[in-house]
């Protein structure tokens, strides 16, 4: 834009003479011109400038690391352990309404009935993603005081995170 400046400056300096560079005289030559478009065809043109415009990198040019895929499970497993809660509250609010036994003593029944592989089969996911979220919890928590910031900080942390995972599923599926 400087360059276009000058040349124009330049430019009616020579046609205008060397006092043509006063604020009264001067007026700026623009190098190109600009359109009133309506909404309609202001739509049209950026459609068509986002076909050309090429695609910012994504998920399919990077190689997972710890980092990135140990933050999307902190949240797929915010997200699932809160859908959990969420269901379960509304079941145990809506059930007397439609006419369910969904009370405390009808699910300590069932739960006591059920064969020892379906408990384990629904504990296990439940635990590991509590487990989980809890001491990725505490390595946030870690962060905002300012630890483990440096590459190899986030890198050992991550490992503690997932071995103190491994451990607490372990022991409250056994539970």
């Amino acid at each position: 834009m400087l360059a276009t400046r000058m040349m124009n400056k330049r430019v009616v300096g020579e046609v205008m003479g060397k006092n043509a560079f006063t604020r009264a005289s001067y007026t700026p030559v623009r190098a190109f011109q600009t359109d009133k478009l309506t909404p309609e065809q202001n739509l049209e043109l950026l459609n068509s400038q986002r076909a050309v415009r090429p695609s910012s990198p994504h998920l399919t040019i990077y190689q997972p690391q710890l980092t990135s895929v140990g933050s999307i499970a902190n949240r797929v497993t915010g997200v699932g352990l809160s859908a959990g809660i969420y269901a379960g509250a509304i079941a145990y609010v809506a059930a007397p309404l439609v006419g369910a036994g969904f009370d405390a003593a009808t699910l300590v029944d069932a739960v006591a009935t059920a064969p020892e592989w379906l408990k384990v089969a629904v504990k296990t996911p439940v635990a590991a993603a509590f487990s989980y979220h809890s001491w990725n919890g505490l390595r946030h928590l870690a962060w905002d005081a300012g630890k483990f910031l440096t590459l190899k900080g986030a890198y050992s942390s991550g490992y503690a995170v997932l071995g103190a995972t491994a451990i607490s599923t372990i022991a409250l599926v056994a539970l």
